[in-house]
């Protein structure tokens, strides 16, 4: 006599079923349609959370380009002479000083002008 997997199917269906809860029509109900979307979901998550790191770099790299050129420096020339001053600040700090912090940013970009070649 075979053993059936009753149960532990329905554990499966069922936890695919509560991922899938809020979505539209059969896509919360029925199994097929709920895995499928289900599927489909969490690869767009993990999708999106790779592109959410590229869209904050930019981001980031948008606030310092815009802080530097209201001081008079180009970002490229900003980050280039930081490296050679071996001032590893990274872009996210910098951004929140430019933005939170004017003062402090503004002292950085002299300290960076007056060591421009």
């Amino acid at each position: 006599m075979r053993i059936k997997g009753g149960p532990l199917t329905r554990r499966k269906h069922k936890k695919i079923r509560k991922m899938a809860r809020g979505y539209y029509g059969q896509k919360s109900s029925t199994f097929k349609k709920a895995n499928e979307q289900v599927i489909k979901s969490l690869a767009y998550a993990y999708r999106h959370r790779k592109e959410k790191k590229r869209e904050f770099r930019r981001l980031w790299i948008t606030r310092i380009n815009a802080a530097c050129r209201n001081l008079g420096i180009k970002y490229s020339q900003f980050i280039q002479t930081l490296r050679k001053l071996n001032i590893n600040i990274n872009r996210k700090m910098l951004a929140y000083i430019a933005v939170f912090e004017p003062e402090s940013f503004e002292n950085l970009v002299n300290l960076v002008k007056e060591n421009l070649e």
